[in-house]
């Protein structure tokens, strides 16, 4: 995918759609997504802020890295700048539309569900999260402005 490409397909998704230099910033299921590109490092990433990295205790930041590790599968949590993020991160070139719904998708669902299945909806390794709220989600990416997959 091109940077003008990106471009194309977030207005699809809102119409509304802010961009500053490589950083756009668009509502999806009223969040937040910031999504940024590097066209020289070939790289974009979607991210949402989900918590205030004081939030976390042992409990809470063991099982963010469980998820990590088998149920937000391309979306990640990370923190930076004393929050925790929802966060997606890809090579921008051989990006595609349904990669990049998939994965605005995945962030949307791990911040909404940061704090109780943690999850991106998608498959889990070992089992046990539902895959229907990142279907639901994605389905309905797919049916906004002119986007195919």
């Amino acid at each position: 995918m091109t940077d003008a490409g990106l471009d194309t397909v977030l207005k699809q998704l809102d119409p509304e759609m802010v961009r500053q230099g490589p950083m756009r910033q668009l509502i999806v299921e009223d969040l937040v997504l910031l999504v940024v590109s590097d066209v020289r490092a070939d790289r974009m990433r979607i991210m949402t802020p989900v918590a205030a990295v004081g939030s976390l205790d042992g409990p809470g930041l063991e099982r963010l890295l469980q998820a990590n590790f088998d149920a937000v599968l391309d979306a990640r949590y990370a923190v930076a700048q004393g929050k925790v993020w929802s966060v997606f991160i890809h090579p921008l070139s051989p990006l595609t539309v349904p990669q990049l719904a998939s994965g605005l998708a995945q962030v949307v669902v791990a911040a909404k569900t940061y704090g109780t299945t943690y999850s991106s909806g998608a498959l889990v390794f070992s089992g046990g999260d539902s895959t229907g709220l990142q279907r639901e989600l994605y389905e309905k990416l797919k049916k906004k402005g002119t986007i195919r997959l």
